[in-house]
């Protein structure tokens, strides 16, 4: 069960965390610590990031991989996600966390699927900025691909083995055998 801390502001959040020896994340006052993870769940987020670089470097963004913040929704959220991405001129020179994303990818384990799926999710496309959310399983090939449609409709793309994952936010296409190269899965 992850620590909990009392309610706090915003602000006290970001005072406060700046002095811990881990890392916090924040939404709507409660403060939750993260757990470590896996080495392939942090192999597979730094294939993503390789993946995604050379690309985003000529485009003006800039991607992130699990230490960076990211402020949601005028501030009353604060999350860790496992890649980041943002396109925006503002976040270029941001020191503290992206405001801005474009693009966030978390990599899935047993004790934060739920989050990632439930309240991250929600809280994520609420998001003006956001066009793509990612979640990527650890334990075989597998990516859900969430992308802004019309209005507040956001369209689900399910991606397996073979499959060529589209971004469209970054206009980028690549082989789902990237995120998982050298990842060795448990076998039963």
């Amino acid at each position: 069960m992850p620590q909990q801390t009392p309610k706090m502001s915003p602000e006290e959040y970001l005072e406060w965390e700046a002095q811990q020896e881990i890392r916090y994340e924040y939404c709507n006052g409660e403060v939750v610590a993260m757990t470590g993870s896996t080495i392939p769940h942090n192999d597979i987020a730094l294939n993503l990031y390789r993946t995604l670089y050379p690309h985003l470097r000529s485009r003006g963004c800039r991607a992130n991989v699990s230490d960076v913040k990211a402020q949601l929704n005028a501030g009353s959220q604060y999350y860790y996600p496992d890649v980041i991405v943002s396109c925006d001129p503002q976040d270029r020179t941001a020191r503290k966390f992206i405001q801005n994303p474009t693009l966030i990818a978390e990599v899935l384990s047993p004790s934060t699927s739920g989050k990632d799926r439930g309240e991250k999710f929600t809280n994520y496309i609420k998001h003006a900025t956001l066009q793509e959310y990612l979640l990527i399983s650890p334990e075989k090939i597998s990516v859900e691909r969430f992308c802004r449609g019309e209005g507040r409709m956001w369209l689900y793309y399910p991606y397996t083995s073979g499959d060529i994952v589209t971004l469209s936010s970054l206009e980028l296409e690549f082989a789902i055998e990237l995120l998982y190269e050298d990842i060795v899965f448990e076998t039963e």
